[in-house]
């Protein structure tokens, strides 16, 4: 039987990258109510995708599923964190924000973070997963495909960045698809 699984986003694409995550796991996805605006006042990326599930699931009164993702640049202490989405207006203007601040800064470690929550229909976070991809940052972008970060955010052992990376390679190593992984497993035992 399908249970229905409503996506704390407005975002068609984001709904599209999950469902690609949950292909066979018998839910079926749909968007929240437009409407419907969470501001997301968490300090963590967990606090921020449980507030969304949780919100979502209970103004919705169905089984609802958010993320919360973010870059965390070792030289800018963890800059820009859960204010990566609003680090500038654009992709161009955040990347070239996080460029200027590490200057020529020789520790370019950083690392995606993603956290994924479920919330049951009463508001309860059911599951909660957690996704880290490290790498580093190039002095210049690099790549056409993706989104924000991605033509920066550079993977050792691939020698991409995401950018470069096709959708399923980046599914397989980035952020989000080591929180989806780690939501899968605990899926079954999910006591629906």
């Amino acid at each position: 039987m399908t249970k229905l699984l409503v996506v704390a986003t407005g975002n068609p694409g984001k709904l599209r990258e999950i469902q690609a995550y949950l292909t066979d796991s018998g839910w079926e996805l749909t968007l929240k109510p437009e409407e419907l605006e969470i501001e997301e006042t968490g300090d963590t990326f967990s606090a921020n995708a449980c507030l969304k599930a949780s919100q979502v699931a209970q103004v919705t009164e169905n089984w609802a599923i958010a993320d919360d993702s973010g870059l965390q640049v070792d030289a800018l202490n963890g800059a820009p964190g859960v204010y990566s989405a609003r680090y500038g207006k654009t992709d161009e203007e955040r990347i070239a924000r996080v460029l200027r601040e590490l200057g020529d800064t020789p520790n370019r470690q950083a690392q995606f973070v993603c956290v994924v929550a479920i919330a049951r229909p009463d508001g309860t976070i059911a599951l909660e997963s957690e996704g880290v991809c490290r790498g580093e940052i190039l002095h210049a972008p690099r790549g056409s495909d993706g989104f924000g970060y991605d033509p920066i955010f550079y993977v050792q052992q691939l020698q991409l960045t995401f950018a470069q990376m096709t959708p399923e390679l980046k599914r397989s190593v980035s952020h989000r698809g080591k929180a989806f992984v780690g939501l899968l497993q605990k899926l079954p035992h999910l006591n629906q």
